[in-house]
């Protein structure tokens, strides 16, 4: 059965990336566009941009959810968060990779998905979800190196460190069994003192178009080793937000990730 898929942000760099990579995609059809009401977009074909005709026009009009299977959206947590329960109203299952949620939103997402399918995952990379279990992976023999996670976005980003970064963060903190919080490093400034051990710690670059570039270094002594992925192009978001969706049909309620969908657990 083929599923039918609303993607939110329509006029968005992700939201583009994934009209493309849907249009293309034969076991998938592209339902519905979102936007934000004051968008340009509005009232537009979501392929425009692609200088081709889709038949699906940019709407604001949330109700137009209640045709589809599943909500992709990359957008902002405010948006997000106003998509759920109209998600949750008409049985849509959530594909998120939006980033910047407090934890009031993770919690209203977490009750979301007491009801539908969701997906919510920092960055649905396939290469970035093989570089979180190498992260895990080197932690857990790295122990007494002194741990660095660095990333690189483009000027429009709003939220640093990146969700990556974060995950990447978590991921290394895990494997030594302690919680990130605990032993996160984000600002340094003035005379700080020598670095903590065990601390983890996180440099943010905010400049032109990057797309995204997320280094995990471990430092140690005589040695570095460093895990680092880069991304070249969003078609790369677009294609594992896809193997998200697909993995959503016919699944029953609960809250699932990139690990999940690839089966890496």
């Amino acid at each position: 059965m083929t599923q039918r898929i609303a993607i939110a942000g329509a006029s968005g760099r992700m939201g583009r990336a994934l009209i493309e990579a849907a249009l293309t995609a034969a076991d998938l059809k592209l339902a519905v566009a979102l936007d934000r009401a004051d968008s340009p977009a509005i009232g537009t074909d979501c392929a425009q941009f692609l200088g081709r005709s889709s038949g699906v026009i940019v709407t604001a009009d949330l109700q137009a959810l209640a045709a589809v299977d599943v909500l992709i959206d990359f957008t902002r947590p405010q948006a997000t968060l106003s998509y759920l329960p109209v998600c949750v109203r008409h049985g849509v299952a959530l594909v998120i990779g939006t980033t910047g949620f407090d934890a009031d939103g993770r919690e209203a997402i977490a009750a979301a998905a007491r009801a539908v399918p969701i997906v919510f995952a920092p960055n649905m990379s396939v290469g970035i979800n093989a570089v979180l279990k190498l992260a895990a992976l080197a932690a857990r023999i790295l122990q007494d190196y002194d741990v660095e996670i660095i990333e690189a976005h483009h000027q429009h980003k709003v939220d640093a460190p990146s969700g990556t970064a974060l995950a990447l963060g978590e991921a290394v903190a895990a494997a030594r069994g302690v919680r990130l919080p605990e032993v996160a490093v984000h600002v340094r400034q003035g005379h700080t003192g020598e670095r903590a051990a065990g601390s983890i710690g996180f440099a943010v670059v905010r400049g032109g178009d990057i797309v995204g570039d997320h280094t995990v270094l471990f430092a140690g002594t005589g040695e570095r080793i460093e895990i680092t992925h880069r991304a070249a192009s969003r078609s790369n978001y677009a294609l594992g937000a896809l193997r998200a969706a697909r993995f959503l049909a016919g699944r029953q309620p609960g809250l699932y990730d990139m690990q999940d969908v690839l089966g890496l657990r």
